[in-house]
Formats: structure tokens, C-alpha cells, sequence
């Protein structure tokens, strides 16, 4: 069934004309005015047989947005290159670069990667307007919020903010960044080493991985020591070699502030110790995980679950489902809202947990009993509330809660699939 798109009118481009030499020009413009007023985080190019195809990212789901001819895929493509600063005639293979626009308050980060079709290219688009600057922006529970305020006023030990790829680990860690330098009264010495630097921080002494002259993050982490820092911020944890520098720095008198891709919070422990981090040096050296997920938040088209097969197998005494309107482009979702857990593991059951390496089942069930609430919970109260749906929660935490066997879920018939019709331009 045809999926409605959001009307922007900043993306009229069927009257275009092909053959005018600033087709690309104006297209790409469009493009990405198109995208910042539709709150898009990513725009895809994507080449195929048929054309260069458009797609938005908006609330965490793709929508296909237009089709480009193929003849035009290779101007579009360089157009953009060009003013990200990078190698137009390099179509072999992957470039990174950044789009600089003064007027424009949305800071976006491109990358191009060589298919058998041409260039896919990808743009990042973070977060303008003032918005998720600080910790009060994210829309962080209430009884989270003032325990993440008090996380940044130690002067030393890890706080890892664990989720997903696409859960807005970034934007909470830049947000506790600008929360830091924005203390006037107590300046810190704040320093971070990203790969690559995705948002300029004032007040933030920001260096970005270069694998030309073998600065990677564990290396960078060790001369970064030497820089008096008080706050060191590492863009992601990805290897044992990262791991290993980052907790060693929180045991050495430095805030640490990092993300991490893992499921839970416990998880994060799990396969921060499979990292071959010693139990010791998590025990001494962490002083919080923060799990985090983004759910759609329900339109006000949305109606009342009628049938137990709505509520997909979900402990719920109420539900409401998506409908779809003019106002939320068809999908029944506008705008995000943050669900997160945070483990502090200062409890002595906690601790003796990791030193004993223990699996993650064990730390879960005494984190729960000591009083975290689970980002399962959050996402139940959620839908409880009215805010999101139960598809949406099977979409971003899954199918599989306590074991529940995939087969005895029931098949959303509210699920969106993302893959509307574009316009053929």
C-alpha cells in the first residue's frame, strides 16, 4: 500500500529541469532543506538499476522519498561531494567529509562508499536549533535526571552511555560535554578523542583518530594523558586496546565519559570483561552505565488497541495503536522520546558479581533488586501512558522478552515497514 509522505515544499523537483547546468546544484540544495525541516537524521542516496533513490531516516525509519534517473546519479552524488570538501574524480572508493554552511545551524557529516551501481552517499544530520544541548533536553526520566547531574561532578571514574547503533548515545554524551564547559564557576580541562569529530563542542578540546600517522584511540588515549586533562571523552569503546586505556585513565584521577554498543547495562559489563578487562579495574574504575533506546512517540491519530493480538504478546492492561494521518505523513509516529536504565554498580552484591565473573543474568537480577528500573519497564510504562505503541517496542527492543519464543508473538498489523513509494523525479 502507498505510504503519504510528509508535503515539503522545499522538495518540489519534478519541475526541474534535467538538462539545466545547475540541476545538481538545486537538487541537492533541496535535499538538504528538505531534511533539516523534516527533522531527517540521515539522507541515503542509494544507486540501482533503476536510479538514484532518496531516502530520509526520520525517527529512526527510513522513507522513500523520490527516485532519481540513473544519468543524473553521477552529478548529484559529486555535487555533494564537492561542497563536503572531498575528491570528486576518487569514485573507487570511501571518502569522508563534513559540510560547512554558515547560516545553516544543523551540522552534517558526509560519506560516500563505491557500489555496483556508483557512489552511495550518506549524510549525518545532528541535532540544530538549540535542541538536546543539555542534559535537561533529552527528555531523561525524572529519576534519572539528577543522578546523571551528580555523575558529572566526580572527578574521576567511567560513565558509559550503552545502546544500540541509532539510540542517541552521542547526543546524551555531547549533551554531558556541553553540560561540563558550560560551568563557568569550576572550568575543567576538558579534551575528547572522536573518530571522526561529529559536533563542534565550545569549550571542549576535541581531536579526531588519524590512521595516516597511526593515531588510533588507544594510542591517542595514552599522549592525551600527558595534555593535563580532568574530563576525557573517547568517542566509542570498540576494541580490548580502547577498553584497556579508557578504564586505566578513570583510575587515574579523570572523569571518563564514553558510549559503548551493547543491550543492557549488564550486558555492557559482560562484554567490557570479555574485552579482557579485569574485574578489579571495572569494580574500582566504573562509575555508572546509562542503557538507552529512542521509541517513536505515537501521533495524535492514534486509537485504542481493540484485540489481545495488538498488544503482540506484551503484559499490558492498555495499548494504543498507530493510524496514520496528514499531520505524521501516514506512519501514526511523530517525534522520539528517551527510554534508559542506569546501573551503578556500588552495591558489595554488585561488585562481588564482577570480580566473579559471573554471567549477565546474575548482576541483572540483583541491579533489578536493588531498584533499577529496566529500559523493558520504561518502554511498558510508555506504552501504558499513551506515548508509543507495542509494535514500536518490538521494533526497537525485539522479540524476545523472557524467553518468549519468536513463534508465539503475534504478526504486527500496525508495523511500518519504511519502504513507502517515492516521487519519480
Amino acid at each position: 500500500m502507498r505510504q503519504s509522505i510528509p508535503k515539503n515544499p522545499s522538495l518540489e523537483l519534478s519541475e526541474l529541469n534535467q538538462g539545466d547546468p545547475q540541476y545538481a546544484t538545486t537538487v541537492v540544495e533541496r535535499i538538504l532543506s528538505s531534511a533539516r525541516q523534516s527533522d531527517a537524521g540521515d539522507v541515503h542516496l542509494q544507486p540501482s538499476a533503476d536510479g538514484l533513490e532518496l531516502y530520509f531516516r526520520i525517527d529512526g525509519v527510513l522513507r522513500r522519498m523520490a527516485v532519481f534517473p540513473a544519468e543524473s546519479a553521477p552529478g548529484i552524488v559529486s555535487r555533494l561531494k564537492v561542497i563536503s570538501g572531498l575528491l570528486t574524480y576518487h569514485t573507487d572508493r570511501p571518502q569522508e567529509g563534513r559540510i560547512q554552511q554558515a547560516e545553516c545551524d544543523v551540522e552534517m557529516r558526509v560519506s560516500t562508499f563505491p557500489t555496483l551501481h556508483g557512489e552511495r552517499a550518506v549524510v549525518r544530520l545532528f541535532g540544530g536549533g538549540g535542541r538536546f544541548q543539555r542534559i535537561d533536553d533529552l527528555g531523561l526520566h525524572d529519576d534519572l535526571r539528577a543522578p546523571v547531574q551528580r555523575l558529572l561532578e566526580e572527578t574521576s571514574g567511567a560513565v558509559i552511555v550503552s545502546g544500540p547503533a541509532g539510540s542517541g548515545k552521542t547526543t546524551t554524551v555531547y549533551a554531558a560535554l556541553r553540560e561540563l564547559a558550560g560551568r563557568d564557576q569550576t572550568p575543567r580541562s576538558i579534551v575528547s578523542l572522536e573518530d571522526p569529530v561529529e559536533v563542534a563542542v565550545p569549550g571542549v578540546a576535541q581531536s579526531q583518530v588519524n590512521p595516516v600517522v597511526d593515531l588510533d584511540l588507544a594510542t591517542g588515549l595514552r599522549f592525551l594523558m600527558r595534555q593535563d586533562p580532568e574530563v576525557i571523552m573517547v568517542g566509542e569503546i570498540r576494541d580490548s586496546a580502547t577498553a584497556e586505556a579508557a578504564m586505566q585513565a578513570s583510575l587515574t584521577g579523570h572523569l571518563l565519559l564514553s558510549t559503548f554498543h551493547a543491550g543492557s547495562s549488564t550486558e555492557t559489563i559482560g562484554r567490557l570483561l570479555d574485552m579482557g578487562i579485569e574485574p578489579y579495574v571495572l569494580r574500582s574504575g566504573l562509575l555508572a552505565v546509562l542503557n538507552q533506546r529512542l521509541l517513536r512517540r505515537l501521533c495524535n491519530c492514534a486509537k485504542a488497541a481493540g484485540t489481545d493480538e495488538e498488544l503482540l504478546g506484551l503484559p499490558l492492561t492498555k495499548a494504543a495503536v498507530p493510524v496514520g494521518c496528514e499531520t505524521c505523513g501516514g506512519s501514526g509516529y511523530r517525534g522520539r522520546l528517551l527510554i534508559a536504565e542506569m546501573l551503578a554498580p556500588r552495591r558489595d552484591e554488585l561488585r562481588a558479581a564482577i570480580l566473579d565473573r559471573r554471567d549477565t543474568k546474575r548482576p541483572q537480577q540483583l541491579a533489578e533488586k536493588s531498584g533499577m528500573v529496566t529500559v523493558w519497564k520504561r518502554a511498558l510504562r510508555a506504552v501504558e501512558a499513551g506515548s508509543t505503541s507495542p509494535a514500536e517496542v518490538r521494533r526497537v527492543l525485539g522479540f524476545s522478552k523472557d524467553g518468549s519464543p519468536l513463534s508465539d508473538i503475534p504478526a504486527s498489523r500496525n508495523s511500518e515497514s519504511g519502504n513507502s513509494e517515492g516521487t519519480n523525479v
